[in-house]
């Protein structure tokens, strides 16, 4: 018969990755806001901007992977 170990291997210890930080929008530039031109009348006027929501991102300020 063999003889028996009596050391044990120490596991090693790994460092964890630091996490990724996903790219920002190109359109609203991370923000998650748009300028959207104001429009009134019957002619259409421009009549100044207000913030929108960014539907490239969905207001998260992320890319899309797609």
């Amino acid at each position: 018969m063999a003889a028996e170990r009596t050391t044990r291997r120490t596991a090693t210890k790994t460092t964890p990755a630091p996490p990724v930080e996903p790219d920002k929008c190109a359109t609203c530039k991370g923000s998650g806001l748009v300028a959207v031109t104001v429009r009134v009348g019957r002619r259409h006027r421009n009549v100044g901007q207000q913030e929108g929501f960014c539907l490239a991102c969905f207001g998260s300020g992320d890319a899309s992977s797609d």
